[in-house]
C-alpha cells in the first residue's frame, strides 16, 4: 500500500480522537459559560459585519454547545445592510451544502443531525461561491488556519467553492485555537477565528492566504479587501 495512504490513515485516526475530545470538552462547559461566551462571539461578529458591510454572507444556525448561540442569524442578519443576504446551509443528501436565504427564526425547520436550516428556495451549491464573508462551524481551529469539523465532509466541499476575497471566520470557544491540528490533503483553511476573550484573530495559512487582512485583529478591516 503506498506511503500516502498509511499517513493519511494516521491522520485520520487522528482527527477521530481529537475530534472526540473537543466534542468531551464542550459537554463540560456550564451553560452561564456558554450564554457570555455566545454574547461575546455575537458581539465581536456584529462589528465585523457592520466594518465589512457584505452583500451576501453565510452562516449557521449553532446547535448545543456550539459557540454562537442559536440565535446567531437573526443577530447577523440585524447588522447586515438592508439589501444585503444571510445565506444558511441545508444539508443534501450527499451531505454536500446546499443554501437558502435566512428570513427569520419562524422560517427555520428541523432537519437531521440536530440541524435547523431555512425553509426557502434552494440556491444551489455554489451560492457560497458569491459570498463576500463566511461563517463557518469547527471544533477547533489551529495557527495555519486549519479547521476541525464533524467528520461529514460538508464544509470541506463547500470552502472549496469559497473565492479567496472571502473572509472565511470560525466562532470557537476559548481554548479552541491551538497550535497544531491533523490535517489532509483536501483540508482548506480559514482565514480567521472568533473567540470570546481575543475576538476576531486573522490566521497565517501560508502563501495563498488572500492578501489585505490585518493580523490578529478585526480592526482596520474594510469592506473589499
Amino acid at each position: 500500500m503506498p506511503e500516502f495512504s498509511d499517513e493519511a490513515e494516521v491522520a485520520r485516526e487522528a482527527k477521530r480522537k481529537t475530534r472526540v475530545d473537543l466534542l468531551a470538552r464542550r459537554r463540560t462547559l456550564p451553560g452561564p459559560t456558554r450564554a457570555a461566551a455566545a454574547g461575546r462571539v455575537q458581539a465581536e461578529l456584529v462589528t465585523l459585519v457592520r466594518r465589512l458591510r457584505p452583500h451576501r454572507m453565510t452562516a449557521y444556525v449553532p446547535v448545543g454547545s456550539e459557540p454562537g448561540g442559536a440565535d446567531l442569524p437573526e443577530v447577523l442578519r440585524a447588522a447586515l445592510p438592508a439589501d444585503a443576504e444571510l445565506l444558511l446551509p441545508v444539508l443534501r443528501d450527499d451531505l454536500d451544502l446546499d443554501w437558502a436565504a435566512y428570513t427569520g427564526p419562524d422560517a427555520l425547520v428541523a432537519a437531521g443531525r440536530g440541524i435547523r436550516e431555512p425553509v426557502g428556495p434552494r440556491l444551489g451549491v455554489d451560492a457560497v461561491a458569491r459570498a463576500e464573508l463566511v461563517v463557518v462551524p469547527a471544533l477547533a481551529v489551529d495557527l495555519r488556519g486549519r479547521r476541525l469539523g464533524r467528520g461529514g465532509g460538508s464544509y470541506d466541499r463547500a470552502l472549496a467553492r469559497v473565492p479567496t476575497t472571502a473572509l472565511t471566520v470560525v466562532p470557537l470557544h476559548d481554548g479552541e485555537l491551538v497550535e497544531t491540528l491533523p490535517a489532509e490533503a483536501h483540508d482548506l483553511p480559514v482565514r480567521a477565528v472568533v473567540t470570546p476573550a481575543d475576538g476576531v484573530r486573522t490566521l497565517d495559512d501560508g502563501p495563498g492566504r488572500a492578501h489585505g487582512v490585518a493580523p490578529h485583529t478585526s480592526a482596520g478591516l474594510t469592506r473589499g479587501e
